[in-house]
């Protein structure tokens, strides 16, 4: 049977490399954007709707949809975020704060809340949440991003909790330094309030880890597929960094 996926943010990015990677298993995919360019520009044959994941009427809608057209979820990939700001938390505005914990916390929160029913009426599922290296180590300046990467992991660990009697895994990814224009943004404005060049950022950043390295999409994608597989069983609870292992989580050069 063709597993069912549905990843939020899945037009561009992390998700889009989630996509093709649980397609080219045969796998079903619906993705979920408020791109709408992007969203255009997904493979024919996956479903798309334009949803902001924070938004509970549009996220309660979506998963009627699925419920019809669908009737369940295999593998649920919780992957919109936003970066947030770029500053000491004295210098960050509440407001700005709130718009950053709402996606990446809030999001998270309201695609397990609709899709917990589905996978435990079908005694089974798997939820991916995407979390980040800022949820295991802290960050400077990038407060708001970090408590709310923090607070994905212990949602994840209270889904596993409660869904693993019904047949239900969930597990949490934190990518590191992941190529692309979303990290593009971090490392300018990181650059701004340190003082320092893009380059100089960049380069802290990958020596900052073990391998001296970023990740790719492509990275966090293949490890996506993996807990969202039956091979992974018996994975459930764990909170897997995909970062060429970060040894000093505030880099400088």
């Amino acid at each position: 049977m063709e597993k069912r996926v549905l990843i939020t943010a899945g037009a561009s990015g992390i998700g889009r490399a989630m996509g093709e990677v649980f397609a080219a298993k045969g796998a079903q995919i619906w993705v979920t954007d408020i791109n709408d360019e992007a969203l255009a520009q997904v493979p024919k044959d996956w479903r798309r709707s334009p949803v902001n994941a924070a938004d509970e009427a549009q996220m309660a809608a979506l998963f009627g949809q699925v419920a019809r057209d669908w009737g369940g979820v295999d593998v649920l990939c919780a992957n919109a975020g936003v970066a947030g700001p770029t500053a000491l938390v004295e210098d960050i505005a509440l407001e700005d704060w709130k718009s950053c914990v709402s996606v990446n916390l809030e999001g998270a929160f309201l695609a397990a809340k609709y899709t917990a029913p589905m996978m435990k009426a079908q005694k089974s599922g798997a939820i991916i949440l995407t979390s980040s290296t800022a949820g295991i180590y802290g960050y400077p300046n990038r407060a708001p991003y970090s408590a709310a990467k923090w607070a994905v992991i212990g949602l994840m660990k209270t889904l596993a909790m409660e869904l693993g009697p019904f047949g239900v895994r969930a597990n949490a990814i934190c990518p590191g330094a992941v190529e692309g224009p979303r990290m593009e943004g971090v490392l300018e404005r990181e650059a701004v309030a340190k003082g320092m060049t893009r380059d100089q950022v960049y380069e802290g950043y990958a020596v900052g880890t073990s391998m001296r390295s970023f990740v790719t999409a492509q990275d966090v994608a293949n490890m996506a597929e993996f807990l969202g597989s039956d091979a992974a069983r018996l994975v459930s609870g764990q909170t897997i960094a995909v970062d060429g292992h970060t040894e000093n989580p505030d880099p400088k050069v």
